[in-house]
């Protein structure tokens, strides 16, 4: 893995993005990439996040901000970073590191090993490397709506909505250049379009620990759920050819 971008999708995080932006800056620092970047991609955020991603990146070249004036959508900002990212692989981490950066070992390990174009963390793999858990509604309801997505979509993996992913840039542009979902229900549509052009992603388990402050509102859990359906309606009508 010669160049890498890292996407960080942001909505309201002053209070997180100075630590995660010194974190995955040092973490950058102590790898070889021939070239590194972070793009921090402000969802149309209320507070200063736009202007203190402005302000770190001055001192720190290798971030840059993508900036939205409305909010809309983890998944448009995803898809904004996905199209935007010049490494030869692309990651994209939430922005509270419930996934520690480190785990992209865990993820670069398998494509090497297997050869696959990309490789998603996964945490129903192995529950033991879950340090602190969500609450037991949001537990219930994220394993409810990995069976209703499988069911649905014919995706054979455990666990979609981890905010941990990394692909070749070649898959990350063909995906997002298809992409039309921007709520929380995206995940599944990228790994279904991806599937559908043949790339192959590894699912791998990953350490986390749910981080307070979610943007996830119990309206937009349940609103995910028909994300599966508009999904496979989408792949019937042809439109991710």
């Amino acid at each position: 893995m010669s160049s890498l971008s890292i996407i960080v999708p942001a909505y309201n995080e002053e209070r997180r993005l100075p630590a995660t932006l010194n974190t995955l800056c040092e973490y950058l620092q102590g790898r070889n990439f021939d070239r590194a970047e972070i793009l921090v991609v402000d969802d149309g955020s209320s507070d200063s996040t736009a202007s203190l991603t402005r302000e770190f990146s001055v001192h720190s070249p290798t971030v840059r901000l993508l900036s939205n004036s409305v909010n809309h959508g983890k998944g448009y900002v995803v898809r904004q970073g996905l199209l935007e990212a010049s490494g030869e692989w692309v990651l994209f981490t939430d922005a509270d590191l419930s996934t520690p950066i480190e785990d992209l070992s865990r993820l670069e390990a398998s494509v090497q090993a297997s050869g696959a174009d990309g490789a998603i963390g996964s945490r129903a793999l192995d529950r033991h490397l879950i340090g602190t858990h969500q609450p037991k509604w949001r537990e219930f309801s994220g394993r409810f709506f990995n069976l209703v997505m499988r069911l649905v979509t014919g995706l054979p993996y455990r666990d979609t909505q981890c905010g941990f992913k990394l692909f070749r840039a070649e898959v990350a542009q063909a995906v997002a250049e298809r992409q039309t979902l921007t709520g929380f229900g995206f995940d599944v549509e990228l790994l279904f379009i991806a599937r559908s052009l043949g790339y192959r992603l590894e699912e791998v388990a990953v350490r986390w620990n749910n981080a307070e402050g979610t943007k996830v509102s119990l309206w937009n859990g349940l609103a995910a759920f028909a994300d599966p359906l508009r999904v496979r309606w989408k792949a019937l009508s042809g439109r991710y050819r």
